[in-house]
Protein backbone atom coordinates (compact mmCIF):
# COMPACT_ATOMS: atom_id res chain seq x y z
CA UNK A 1 0.00 0.00 0.00
CA UNK A 2 1.38 3.38 -0.94
CA UNK A 3 0.84 6.70 0.75
CA UNK A 4 0.54 9.87 -1.27
CA UNK A 5 2.51 13.00 -0.51
CA UNK A 6 -0.74 14.74 0.48
CA UNK A 7 -1.61 11.95 2.92
CA UNK A 8 1.84 12.11 4.50
CA UNK A 9 1.65 15.89 4.65
CA UNK A 10 -1.76 15.82 6.35
CA UNK A 11 -0.50 13.27 8.86
CA UNK A 12 2.54 15.42 9.65
CA UNK A 13 0.28 18.44 10.08
CA UNK A 14 -1.73 16.44 12.63
CA UNK A 15 1.57 15.61 14.38
CA UNK A 16 2.43 19.32 14.48
CA UNK A 17 -1.01 20.09 15.90
CA UNK A 18 -0.39 17.60 18.72
CA UNK A 19 3.13 18.96 19.21
CA UNK A 20 1.77 22.47 19.73
CA UNK A 21 -0.76 21.17 22.26
CA UNK A 22 2.15 19.54 24.09
CA UNK A 23 4.21 22.73 23.89
CA UNK A 24 1.40 24.87 25.28
CA UNK A 25 0.86 22.57 28.22
CA UNK A 26 4.59 22.29 29.02
CA UNK A 27 5.18 26.03 28.71
CA UNK A 28 2.15 26.89 30.83
CA UNK A 29 3.22 24.50 33.58
CA UNK A 30 6.74 25.93 33.53
CA UNK A 31 5.58 29.56 33.56
CA UNK A 32 3.25 28.91 36.49
CA UNK A 33 6.12 27.58 38.60
CA UNK A 34 8.72 30.24 37.78
CA UNK A 35 8.96 32.69 40.64
CA UNK A 36 12.53 33.98 40.72
CA UNK A 37 13.37 34.26 37.02
CA UNK A 38 11.11 37.04 35.67
CA UNK A 39 12.85 37.48 32.31
CA UNK A 40 12.57 33.77 31.53
CA UNK A 41 8.95 33.71 32.69
CA UNK A 42 8.08 36.72 30.51
CA UNK A 43 9.64 35.12 27.42
CA UNK A 44 7.83 31.85 28.09
CA UNK A 45 4.51 33.68 28.48
CA UNK A 46 5.17 35.45 25.16
CA UNK A 47 5.87 32.09 23.53
CA UNK A 48 2.69 30.62 25.00
CA UNK A 49 0.77 33.30 23.07
CA UNK A 50 2.77 32.47 19.94
CA UNK A 51 2.09 28.76 20.48
CA UNK A 52 -1.65 29.38 20.77
CA UNK A 53 -1.51 31.38 17.53
CA UNK A 54 0.47 28.57 15.87
CA UNK A 55 -2.14 26.08 17.02
CA UNK A 56 -4.93 28.19 15.50
CA UNK A 57 -2.98 28.43 12.23
CA UNK A 58 -2.64 24.65 12.17
CA UNK A 59 -6.39 24.30 12.80
CA UNK A 60 -6.99 26.60 9.82
CA UNK A 61 -4.57 24.67 7.61
CA UNK A 62 -6.11 21.32 8.52
CA UNK A 63 -9.62 22.63 7.81
CA UNK A 64 -8.53 24.13 4.48
CA UNK A 65 -6.94 20.82 3.50
CA UNK A 66 -10.16 18.96 4.37
CA UNK A 67 -8.81 17.11 7.37
CA UNK A 68 -8.79 17.60 11.11
CA UNK A 69 -6.54 17.02 14.07
CA UNK A 70 -5.98 13.59 15.55
CA UNK A 71 -7.66 13.40 18.95
CA UNK A 72 -5.45 10.45 19.89
CA UNK A 73 -2.28 12.33 18.99
CA UNK A 74 -3.47 15.40 20.90
CA UNK A 75 -4.26 13.33 24.01
CA UNK A 76 -0.94 11.51 23.75
CA UNK A 77 0.93 14.80 23.48
CA UNK A 78 -0.87 16.16 26.53
CA UNK A 79 0.02 13.06 28.54
CA UNK A 80 3.68 13.41 27.58
CA UNK A 81 3.62 17.09 28.56
CA UNK A 82 2.04 16.24 31.91
CA UNK A 83 4.75 13.66 32.58
CA UNK A 84 7.45 16.17 31.69
CA UNK A 85 5.91 18.81 33.95
CA UNK A 86 5.66 16.43 36.90
CA UNK A 87 9.21 15.20 36.33
CA UNK A 88 10.54 18.74 36.18
CA UNK A 89 8.89 19.69 39.45
CA UNK A 90 10.95 17.06 41.27
CA UNK A 91 14.32 18.34 40.02
CA UNK A 92 16.21 20.58 42.41
CA UNK A 93 17.59 22.48 39.41
CA UNK A 94 14.25 22.69 37.61
CA UNK A 95 14.84 26.10 36.04
CA UNK A 96 18.12 25.09 34.36
CA UNK A 97 16.83 21.72 33.20
CA UNK A 98 13.59 23.35 32.04
CA UNK A 99 15.49 25.89 29.95
CA UNK A 100 17.65 23.14 28.45
CA UNK A 101 14.61 20.96 27.71
CA UNK A 102 12.84 23.96 26.19
CA UNK A 103 15.79 24.56 23.87
CA UNK A 104 15.76 20.90 22.78
CA UNK A 105 11.99 20.97 22.22
CA UNK A 106 12.24 24.17 20.16
CA UNK A 107 14.78 22.45 17.93
CA UNK A 108 12.45 19.48 17.45
CA UNK A 109 9.79 21.98 16.39
CA UNK A 110 12.25 23.69 14.04
CA UNK A 111 13.03 20.34 12.40
CA UNK A 112 9.34 19.51 12.15
CA UNK A 113 8.39 22.81 10.51
CA UNK A 114 11.37 22.61 8.16
CA UNK A 115 10.11 19.22 6.95
CA UNK A 116 6.52 20.50 6.76
CA UNK A 117 7.61 23.45 4.62
CA UNK A 118 9.39 21.07 2.23
CA UNK A 119 6.26 18.89 2.10
CA UNK A 120 4.02 21.91 1.46
CA UNK A 121 6.29 22.87 -1.41
CA UNK A 122 6.17 19.32 -2.78
CA UNK A 123 2.38 19.23 -2.82
CA UNK A 124 2.12 22.77 -4.20
CA UNK A 125 0.42 24.27 -1.14
CA UNK A 126 2.04 27.71 -1.18
CA UNK A 127 -0.45 29.24 1.26
CA UNK A 128 0.41 26.66 3.89
CA UNK A 129 4.09 26.96 3.07
CA UNK A 130 3.98 30.67 3.94
CA UNK A 131 2.06 30.08 7.16
CA UNK A 132 4.47 27.38 8.26
CA UNK A 133 7.39 29.68 7.51
CA UNK A 134 5.94 32.23 9.97
CA UNK A 135 5.70 29.54 12.64
CA UNK A 136 9.24 28.38 11.90
CA UNK A 137 10.58 31.89 12.47
CA UNK A 138 8.88 32.06 15.87
CA UNK A 139 10.35 28.70 16.88
CA UNK A 140 13.82 29.78 15.75
CA UNK A 141 13.51 33.01 17.74
CA UNK A 142 12.52 31.14 20.90
CA UNK A 143 15.35 28.61 20.50
CA UNK A 144 17.85 31.42 19.98
CA UNK A 145 16.55 33.29 23.03
CA UNK A 146 16.87 30.21 25.22
CA UNK A 147 20.38 29.47 23.99
CA UNK A 148 21.46 33.09 24.42
CA UNK A 149 20.03 33.28 27.95
CA UNK A 150 21.01 29.82 29.20
CA UNK A 151 24.31 31.07 30.67
CA UNK A 152 22.49 33.89 32.52
CA UNK A 153 19.79 31.49 33.78
CA UNK A 154 22.45 29.02 34.93
CA UNK A 155 24.48 31.71 36.71
CA UNK A 156 21.38 33.10 38.43
CA UNK A 157 20.44 29.59 39.57
CA UNK A 158 23.95 28.92 40.89
CA UNK A 159 24.01 32.22 42.78
CA UNK A 160 20.60 31.57 44.32
CA UNK A 161 21.53 27.97 45.11
CA UNK A 162 24.68 29.06 46.98
CA UNK A 163 22.78 31.58 49.12
CA UNK A 164 21.46 30.13 52.39
CA UNK A 165 17.70 30.45 52.80
CA UNK A 166 17.10 31.39 49.15
CA UNK A 167 15.11 29.11 46.86
CA UNK A 168 16.87 28.56 43.55
CA UNK A 169 14.77 25.81 42.00
CA UNK A 170 12.11 27.92 40.37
Amino acid sequence: MTTTADENFNDWLRDAHAMEKQAEQMLTAQAERLEHYPELRARIVQHIDETRWQHSVLDEILARRGTDNSVLKDIGARLVAFGQAVGGMAASDEVVKGAMAGYVFENVEIASYTALIAAAKSVGDTTTQGQLQQILEQEKAMAAWLLDHLPQITQAFLARSATPGVEAKK
